[in-house]
């Protein structure tokens, strides 16, 4: 896919995806704007980086008015509020509201009028909502309802496409903290896996600039989760 000459900004994701994404959109030819509450965990060689937290209307708006006219919004952040539902602190659900629900929401408000033609979202939801399982009510629910919010957008802001990408278990150093855990865990998903494997961010970064590059695609959920919510 050629990206020459386009500009996208990606909201969160200082590691894993969020920086494949970044590399690969800048190879493809695209300037790329890495937003995040840590700018400089963002930096990587030939992007730039900008502060935007998810939680704070204001800086989204500021952001926004800094990027000026963009073609492409990808955003990945997320803020888990793991737990039973009886340990549930109302403060975490918030967050974890603000970085997949409400503060992609705020990122389009403010977005909205600065797309070029051709211009495209991408939301990140996940395999939770479609394999619920104790303790990650809220993780459910919030990756639900990006799948609904996807929709939304896609028919209230068209011609802007806006889509989402469901991603199954992938190494993308988010489950380094189970240790010595981590193999066996990757073991067992991949058998469980139809794919027969655990994801890589080179994975969902070729399925977000697809949703990126296809000009037919809109209001769609794209699960590159290997099969893992039909295992």
């Amino acid at each position: 896919m050629s990206f020459e000459g386009k500009r996208l900004v990606v909201v969160g994701g200082s590691a894993g995806i969020g920086r494949q994404l970044a590399v690969d959109a800048r190879a493809a030819g695209a300037e790329v704007i890495r937003a995040g509450r840590n700018p400089a965990r963002l930096a990587e060689p030939g992007v730039r980086t900008a502060f935007a937290d998810l939680a704070e209307e204001s800086s989204l708006k500021a952001l926004a008015e800094a990027v000026g006219e963009i073609d492409f919004l990808v955003t990945l952040a997320a803020a888990p509020a793991n737990g039973p539902v009886a340990t549930l602190e109302r403060d975490a659900v918030a967050r974890a509201f603000d970085a997949k629900v409400v503060g992609p929401l705020m990122l389009a408000k403010h977005f909205a009028p600065r797309f070029r033609d051709g211009g495209a979202m991408v939301l990140f939801s996940g395999v939770a909502a479609w394999r619920p399982v104790p303790g990650r009510a809220v993780m459910a629910t919030t990756n639900g309802a990006v799948a609904f919010l996807a929709e939304a957008l896609a028919v209230e802001l068209a011609p802007v496409r806006v889509n989402a990408i469901s991603p199954g278990i992938v190494d993308s150093g988010a489950w380094d903290r189970l240790g010595e855990a981590k193999a066996e865990f990757f073991r067992r998903t991949a058998e469980a896996n139809p794919a027969r494997r655990v994801g890589r961010p080179a994975d969902v970064s070729a399925a977000a600039l697809h949703l990126l590059a296809n000009p037919f695609v809109t209001g769609s959920v794209l699960h590159v989760d290997g099969g893992g919510r039909l295992a």
